[in-house]
């Protein structure tokens, strides 16, 4: 969409992406708002707070309905297998899907308004769900959550980036990073106590009036920030929006239906195709168009590469161990699905302390994300090795050692998504990075769920030895690949971090 009134570019040397600033010192524009001497930013402590609050909801979404699975079947919506998948799969397909175009139009368009917009979706999706008749329904509710939930992430981060003063930022993404993995903590608890006290119905009802008051919280405690306006602007870019959007879609759809169906069957490798074709085409069009949605010229950037990379790998990581958790210590453990959901807390003890000393060290990104993605990698080896006979202070440990590195790396690579982009598009890198994330957690089920089926066939009628046979496969080249990841994604970074102006 083009400007009514763009400002003179200054010639530079060489190829560049429209997006990327010069490496020189120039005298801001005043005419472009962006462009413009930064105003001395205040984060509020009950902003903060407020953000974070939106983050956790919108992340425990993911992870609360996998335990409630065994009452969603023998409800009286007497939903088919297929069914069931589809209300688990659709809030992330739509969540993953929409992320980068969400972010986008909080950049141009305002980020409190979209975020507010977001809550609106969130509780008007999670209604629809409580008072499904059906499977359809209750699928369609989750799709527009999933949408709200697009809307949410990206701007909460772009207004931090926005509000906090440069030596406060580390600090502030390190909340932020902290608000996703509680979030995904809090689904599993919350989910194991509605599944085993409540109705399904009753975790959806909670959220509609906890996004209500979110909203006014927000409504109430986070200033307007400035929009990214004229040239400099993201363009919402209808063509390049669909073309992306489908393709991711087409993407996520083929990695989470492959371990029902087989990586190998023609379904999947069609959705590969079409995502592959659709994702070329984006390209193509943003390549050529005067104002895209992105430029993708933005990933020439090694630290942009490597910072998104070692995103994904964590979440692989991550919830490769969600998805197994629950199954071994209720089927193999014996435990209850509310006991089971507290279980995976200790999660929470390194995501919450290494993140203040991550903080520290923010400047030097390199050792900070290969040491903690080797955390993740060694602890996942390390749970592989669990049975029927593991003691539960031992498993852990084993839960703390993952804990500690998930809190030392994931500030640097959401600190590096981020400031590879100029600051008004915090919006746009926070749904590159998310995007990232949501793609390498369903990768991590994906690959789990397929050894598992390989070792236990449909559901555990293998018997418990079997499934931890296959857990102890899947942890294990789960673990291996993300150690594998450190090592490039400690290459690709740069010794000192940087920020395009």
């Amino acid at each position: 969409m083009p400007s009514p009134a763009p400002a003179p570019v200054p010639a530079s040397p060489g190829p560049a992406a429209p997006n990327a600033a010069s490496p020189g010192p120039a005298a801001p524009d005043a005419s472009d708002p962006s462009a413009a001497p930064e105003p001395p930013a205040v984060l509020k402590r009950s902003t903060l707070v407020v953000l974070c609050a939106c983050v956790m909801v919108a992340q425990s979404m993911v992870a609360a309905i996998n335990l409630l699975i065994p009452q969603l079947g023998s409800s009286g919506l007497r939903p088919s297998a297929s069914e069931i998948l589809w209300t688990v799969d659709a809030y992330v397909i739509v969540f993953a899907g929409l992320l980068i175009p969400a972010g986008a139009l909080g950049d141009r368009y305002g980020r409190k308004g979209a975020l507010l917009t977001g809550l609106g979706l969130f509780a008007a999706g999670a209604t629809v769900s409580a008072l499904a008749g059906s499977p359809a329904l209750l699928i369609a509710g989750r799709g527009v959550s999933g949408a709200g939930a697009a809307l949410i992430m990206p701007a909460t981060m772009s207004i931090l980036m926005r509000l906090a003063p440069p030596e406060q930022r580390p600090r502030a993404l390190a909340s932020w990073t902290l608000a996703m993995g509680l979030g995904g903590l809090a689904g599993n608890v919350g989910g194991g106590l509605v599944g085993e006290y409540l109705s399904w119905r009753a975790l959806f009802w909670v959220m509609v009036p906890l996004g209500a008051l979110l909203a006014l919280a927000v409504a109430r405690s986070t200033p307007r920030t400035d929009t990214a306006v004229g040239a400099s602007g993201p363009s919402l870019d209808p063509i390049g929006t669909l073309l992306l959007t489908a393709g991711l879609v087409a993407v996520l759809f083929g990695i989470i239906e492959s371990p029902m169906y087989g990586w190998g069957a023609p379904r999947i490798l069609c959705a590969f195709a079409a995502g592959a074709v659709l994702l070329a085409a984006f390209t193509a069009h943003a390549l050529r168009s005067r104002a895209p949605l992105f430029d993708p010229r933005v990933f020439r950037s090694a630290r942009l590469r490597a910072a998104a990379l070692g995103s994904a790998a964590a979440f692989f990581g991550l919830f490769a161990l969600f998805y197994v958790n629950s199954q071994y210590l209720q089927y193999v453990k014996g435990y209850g699905a509310a006991r089971a959901g507290f279980a995976i807390v200790p999660l929470t003890v390194g995501m919450a302390l290494v993140p203040r000393l991550a903080a520290r060290w923010s400047g030097s990104p390199r050792p900070v994300v290969g040491g903690g993605l080797l955390l993740i990698g060694a602890g996942l080896l390390a749970t592989s090795t669990a049975d029927a006979g593991t003691p539960y202070a031992v498993y852990v440990c084993w839960l703390l050692v993952i804990s500690a590195g998930t809190g030392l790396c994931m500030p640097a690579l959401t600190m590096g998504v981020v400031t590879s982009l100029p600051p008004h598009q915090a919006g746009l890198g926070s749904g590159l990075g998310t995007s990232a994330r949501e793609i390498g957690a369903a990768l991590g089920v994906a690959v789990t769920g397929t050894v598992l089926a390989a070792h236990t066939g449909t559901g555990h009628a293998g018997g418990t030895a079997d499934f931890t046979s296959g857990m102890a496969v899947a942890l294990r080249v789960i673990g291996l690949v993300v150690i594998v990841a450190a090592g490039v994604v400690a290459a690709g970074l740069g010794p000192r971090s940087e920020r395009p102006s």
